[in-house]
Formats: structure tokens, C-alpha cells, sequence
């Protein structure tokens, strides 16, 4: 029973990883080429969290298809076999998760800024700030996955897990419940939800091209919020049990069912940094005019005229000049 159960681990690891993974890598692709191509969305800050988060979803999703490759060949995500990569996954990890759900939040945050029927509160955002406040924010989860990293270590018959107290401690109470769950959790719903609530306020009859962008962006913006809550809490509290109850690998029933969990909540977790893009485009015809813009009509385009121009070129005969003096 046990065996069965890995082996079924083992699978839906491997094909949910696979398609995720593309399925990931086209849609936070086509995001960041909307929102730097678009002029509306380049010098919009919103888009530019977007496009940061958008990175960071590629970070996370390479990251699980290296987990994803280890599980077919080892067993399980190699952080059991090589201590480096126990570190190494954590740490990354940690960085990809914070940033994308800090770039929610901060998104989320921006939104309720512009939105303001108040002029002095609707600019106190700007563009400078923005890029200030994302340098500062990534700076500082660079240090923390670092620090977070190092107190990572292999024991055996149960993997790798955190091997410090104190630090196991701050990590069940802070990082997972709070840091990386609650708090940003709670910035992004309290902001998404007094957006609304301004969107709410503008008159109708104003049909203005920047105002519709506005509504764009706080839809956009509302729809992602509801996913990042949908997807992202379920794991928190997954995380949460599995430190403070590792399951040793003796115990071979329990650790089989442990591990097909942690599958489900990596599969759910996985979607968070995946769906975005297609969640947008089924919301937002204005979205989905934008995307086909930026494919059909320039990179499809640009793609056309460069092999175009490579297959149309004339390349002149050689001529031996000398041959008419012979």
C-alpha cells in the first residue's frame, strides 16, 4: 500500500509539474510582454508590480520543474540527497513566494491610491516610489531566504527540515502564519476591497480611455487578490503542520499519505503562480484584445519580417573578373 501510494505521488508529481510548468511559462511570458509592450500598462504601477510578480512566478515555476525532474529520477525532490539543493530550494523558494505575494499586496495597495476621489491621497504614489519600494522589498527577502536557508539540514529518515528551535519557532509563528501567509493575505484584501469601493464612486458617464484603463486595472487586480487568497492559504497552514509534525520515513504508511498531500497543496500552491494570465484573459475582453495585439501585430509580425527578410534576400553570383582577359 505504501509503495502504491508513492508511486502514485510520483506521477501526479511528475505530469502536474510538466504542465504547470508550460502552462506557467506561456502565460507569465505573455504577461510581461503585455505589460512592458501595452503603452497604457508601461508606465502604469500596477502593471509594473505585475511585471516583477510576473518574474517572480518564472523564478518559482523553474525552481519546481528542477523539484519535478529530481522526483522522476531520486524518488522524491532531492532536498533528502544533496544538501546544497536543500538549502538552495528552500531559500529560493522563499524569495520567489514573498515577492510575488508582496508584489499582490503592494499592487493591491497601489490600486486603492489611484482609485481615491481625494487628489492629494491619488498621488502620493508615484512611479519613483514605486520602483523604490520593490528594490527595498526584494532586497530585503533576499537576506531573509539567505538567513532562512542556513538552518536547513538533512537529517536522516526524514529529510530536510529545520534543525535550529529558536529558528523553528520564528518559522511556525511568523514566517509561515504571518509573513507569508496572513499578512499579505490581509493587505491584499483590505486594499482590493476600498478599490472597489472607489471604482465604485466614479461617474458613470466619464468614458474617458484613462478611466476605462483604471477600471481595467482595478478588475485585473480584484480578480488576482481573490486568487492569491484561494490558492495561497490552504498551503500556509499545510507548511505550518508538516514542520512542527515531520513524519519519519520508518513509518512508511503515514510518510506515502504525507507526501501525496504535500503533492495536492504543491499542486494548488503551483497555481497561484500560474493561472493569472489565463484567469485574466477569461475575465477581461479588453485584456484579451491587448494580448492579441501585442502577439498578431508586433512579435508575430517582427517574427514574419525577420524570417521574411532572410528568405528574400539576393545574394549576387560570383563573377571572375579576370575571366574575360583569358
Amino acid at each position: 500500500m505504501p509503495l502504491e501510494i508513492l508511486a502514485l505521488t510520483k506521477q501526479l508529481s511528475f505530469y502536474s509539474g510538466c504542465i504547470l510548468f508550460f502552462l506557467g511559462l506561456i502565460g507569465n511570458t505573455i504577461n510581461i510582454l503585455v505589460f512592458t509592450q501595452v503603452k497604457l500598462f508601461r508606465n502604469d504601477r500596477s502593471a509594473f508590480y505585475l511585471t516583477v510578480e510576473a518574474f517572480s512566478n518564472l523564478l518559482y515555476e523553474f525552481i519546481n520543474i528542477t523539484s519535478t525532474v529530481l522526483t522522476l529520477i531520486y524518488g522524491n525532490d532531492g532536498t533528502e540527497r544533496f544538501l546544497i539543493w536543500c538549502k538552495l530550494r528552500y531559500s529560493l523558494s522563499q524569495l520567489s513566494v514573498l515577492t510575488t505575494y508582496y508584489m499582490i499586496s503592494c499592487c493591491a495597495g497601489d490600486q486603492f491610491f489611484s482609485t481615491n476621489y481625494h487628489l492629494n491621497v491619488r498621488y502620493m504614489c508615484t512611479m519613483r516610489l514605486v520602483r523604490y519600494i520593490t528594490v527595498i522589498l526584494i532586497c530585503l527577502w533576499i537576506v531573509h531566504s539567505i538567513v532562512f536557508g542556513v538552518f536547513f539540514q538533512i537529517q536522516p529518515m526524514i529529510g530536510c527540515i529545520i534543525i535550529n528551535q529558536i529558528y523553528l519557532q520564528y518559522a511556525t509563528f511568523f514566517i509561515y502564519p504571518v509573513l507569508a501567509g496572513l499578512l499579505p493575505i490581509t493587505l491584499a484584501i483590505f486594499f482590493s476591497f476600498f478599490a472597489y469601493r472607489n471604482v465604485r464612486r466614479i461617474v458613470r458617464r466619464q468614458r474617458s480611455i484613462a478611466r476605462q484603463f483604471s477600471r481595467q486595472m482595478t478588475a485585473m487586480v480584484l480578480i488576482r487578490v481573490i486568487l492569491f487568497v484561494c490558492l495561497a492559504s490552504p498551503y500556509s497552514f499545510f507548511r505550518i503542520y508538516i514542520i512542527n509534525y515531520p513524519i519519519s520515513q520508518e513509518q512508511r504508511t503515514k510518510y506515502a499519505i504525507r507526501q501525496l498531500l504535500q503533492i495536492l497543496f504543491l499542486i494548488s500552491i503551483n497555481l497561484n503562480y500560474t493561472m493569472n494570465f489565463y484567469v485574466f484573459m477569461i475575465t477581461s475582453a479588453r485584456f484579451r484584445r491587448q494580448v492579441k495585439f501585442i502577439l498578431v501585430k508586433k512579435c508575430w509580425k517582427r517574427w514574419k519580417h525577420c524570417c521574411c527578410s532572410k528568405t528574400n534576400r539576393i545574394i549576387p553570383k560570383d563573377v571572375d573578373l579576370d575571366a574575360g582577359y583569358t
